[in-house]
């Protein structure tokens, strides 16, 4: 028996019987599983419940031809190959099969052996189709795990949600305090969304006074007011195919609520000054660091848009939450920022590290990629230390810049001790983290060992 070195699961669909049972048989026996239908309703059946790898069809058949059955399962399932059989081997039926999508098409009466490599041929595209498809995944999650870096459970909660919701073409909201990464959370929804390849916009709702906002969000004809020179696509049309983001969505003034409200609904824009309505397929996401449910209950802001853009809900826990992805983070700013400055810094002294996770850092993610830069551009060492940092701090509650519980009571104790105390207190703080532990003590791991060994 002959057993094809790329076995594939091939569902076969002609009105002749005695044809399916012919093929169905070389097929099988050259390795492959193989389905057979007389109708296209069965074979649409066959679809649904099985993964298909290759369609083989013919031309002629009662309820739809093979090219109308063709173009169907390519609207719904492109990345399936379809192979079409035809007794009429003219020109003029190759350019219809291929403009429907068909991946090749032989004659009748078939030729098993040439039926065979075409079907290889389709088998490895297929394969090679799918194998993009995961590296093109693999690219874009690493894309994204590399700028949404953090082990918390808190943000791993956060991340787990972008990938449930991510392929969803429902409109998010992403609430959280100022600095806490909303525009990058919202990237990262683009980034794993079908839409990955086309554009992510982003536009603040508060940079702009209400016309030119108007104007941005939705385009405008030339002579539609009086700086209007030429006609101006806006961000829903730019953004089509894509996703746009409505950062700080709560300034939306009033007047111009409704008009989005009517884009979310009907995805047509009409420009200012236009009497036509533009399509648009765009995806909505919107952050505040405001709540928009109390701007809703204060008549600052529409109930029913707000019902539209907030169907999923995505809360960001502030950095202080976020317990060891303080370090984390600070070091992977260390790393980036070191670069642009020519320094070579390495990472952070280990009372430097202890100050800041005892930071409550209001503005965030924000705020400590700013310390950071504003540290790296100051020091003359290669590590981060506790002066290289502003007062606010080096000292957060105006007392000693290390945690208190950093400090021994009682009678004096031996340094060993102390040294044994301090190893603790930072692996409670890093969730018993040993790897970055022994980084931040300027350790290596078996000294690390050793030490809690000894303890």
């Amino acid at each position: 028996m002959t057993v094809n070195n790329l076995p594939g699961k091939i569902l076969v669909i002609d009105d002749d019987r005695a044809l399916c049972e012919l093929l169905e048989e070389d097929l099988s026996r050259r390795g492959h599983s193989v389905w057979t239908a007389l109708k296209v309703v069965d074979a649409r059946e066959i679809l649904h419940q099985q993964d298909i790898d290759i369609v083989l069809t013919d031309l002629n058949m009662p309820e739809i031809s093979g090219i109308e059955f063709c173009a169907e399962i390519q609207s719904n399932r492109p990345d399936l190959p379809v192979v079409i059989m035809t007794a009429f081997g003219s020109l003029e039926t190759a350019i219809a099969a291929l403009r429907a999508g068909a991946y090749d098409f032989v004659t009748k009466p078939v030729d098993l052996d040439l039926l065979s490599i075409s079907l290889d041929r389709a088998l490895q595209h297929r394969h090679l189709q799918e194998k993009v498809r995961l590296l093109k995944n693999q690219v874009r999650q690493q894309r994204s795990d590399d700028e949404m870096l953090g082990e918390s459970p808190v943000f791993q909660e956060v991340k787990q949600q972008i990938m449930r919701i991510a392929n969803l073409d429902t409109s998010v909201f992403i609430c959280g305090e100022s600095g806490t990464g909303k525009e990058l959370v919202a990237r990262a929804l683009h980034q794993q969304s079908h839409r990955c390849e086309e554009p992510f916009i982003a536009i603040n709702c508060a940079a702009l006074p209400e016309n030119l906002l108007e104007s941005e969000l939705f385009g405008h004809v030339r002579g539609a007011f009086t700086d209007a020179r030429e006609t101006r696509k806006g961000l829903f049309v730019e953004a089509s195919g894509g996703t746009l983001l409505l950062d700080e969505v709560a300034e939306l003034p009033l007047a111009l609520q409704p008009k989005l409200l009517r884009v979310l609904e009907d995805h047509k824009v009409r420009p200012l000054g236009g009497s036509k309505e533009i399509d648009c397929d765009v995806r909505v996401l919107a952050s505040s660091h405001q709540d928009l449910a109390a701007a809703v209950a204060a008549g600052q802001f529409r109930s029913d848009l707000f019902y539209r853009l907030n169907v999923i809900q995505l809360e960001l826990p502030p950095l202080r939450d976020r317990g060891n992805d303080i370090l984390l983070l600070a070091f992977r700013f260390i790393e980036q920022l070191s670069q642009r400055f020519n320094k070579s810094v390495t990472g952070l002294a280990q009372p430097a590290a202890a100050c800041l996770l005892a930071y409550h850092w209001p503005g965030n993610v924000r705020e400590l990629r700013n310390v950071i830069e504003r540290a790296l551009a100051f020091t003359d060492h290669d590590q981060l230390i506790m002066e290289d940092f502003p007062e606010q701090i080096r000292r957060p509650n105006g007392g000693v810049s290390l945690p208190a519980s950093l400090v021994a009571t009682g009678d004096i104790l031996p340094l060993e001790e102390m040294e044994r105390r301090y190893i603790r207190q930072v692996l409670d703080q890093l969730n018993d983290n040993r790897t970055l532990a022994a980084r931040l003590l300027g350790v290596d791991r078996k000294t690390l060992y050793r030490k809690l060994k000894d303890s």
